[in-house]
């Protein structure tokens, strides 16, 4: 027999075989939805992280930001330091000293010093002024020197040198100050 001369399929054969496509169709189309919906969670898994990379972004250019308004004149602020403390030094030297200083150049460089504090404060600089017989916090302070002093424990500021400086919650500069020693019995 030829190919011509077999015989067709029954019908019997072709819903058998109808069947087999219609399930190898439903298979597939199972798998195309397993595939698209593995698509679709991955998509969603690279959108929320990126919109976490997003919000991290925001909250740390806000933080920068905050940081660069609060502490970025602390370079000026350390400059200007110098100045305040040589001012304060001409206002005890003129208090303490024996010569005759002009009353109106006195009161000239206390309003100068007072105008400096208060540019200091409206900008978050507010001076750490420690006093003798207060404990030594190296937090604040810069121990200049230690000697034993009879008549105080050991860790007492004896001395202040110059005062410290914070910028909000930052230390700018420490109070330099001597520090008591163990006195020697």
């Amino acid at each position: 027999m030829s190919e011509k001369d077999e015989p067709l399929q029954s019908l019997d054969e072709l819903a058998a075989e109808g069947d087999d496509a219609e399930f190898d169709a439903a298979a597939a189309s199972f798998d195309e939805i397993e595939a698209l919906r593995t698509e679709r969670d991955d998509f969603r898994d690279k959108f929320m992280r990126a919109l976490a990379d997003a919000e991290n972004t925001r909250k740390r250019a806000d933080r920068d930001r905050r940081e660069a308004e609060n502490y970025g004149g602390s370079k000026l602020a350390r400059d200007l330091l110098p100045v305040y403390d040589n001012m304060h030094r001409a206002l005890t030297a003129a208090q303490e000293g024996d010569e005759k200083v002009p009353e109106s150049l006195l009161e000239g460089v206390e309003l100068t010093m007072r105008e400096l504090i208060n540019v200091f404060k409206k900008h978050g600089i507010e001076p750490i002024t420690p006093e003798v017989g207060e404990r030594f916090d190296p937090k604040l302070h810069e121990a200049m020197f230690e000697a034993p002093l009879p008549g105080t424990k050991s860790g007492e500021i004896i001395q202040v040198s110059t005062n410290g400086f914070m910028l909000h919650d930052r230390l700018l500069r420490p109070a330099q100050v001597g520090v008591s020693s163990t006195p020697k019995s």
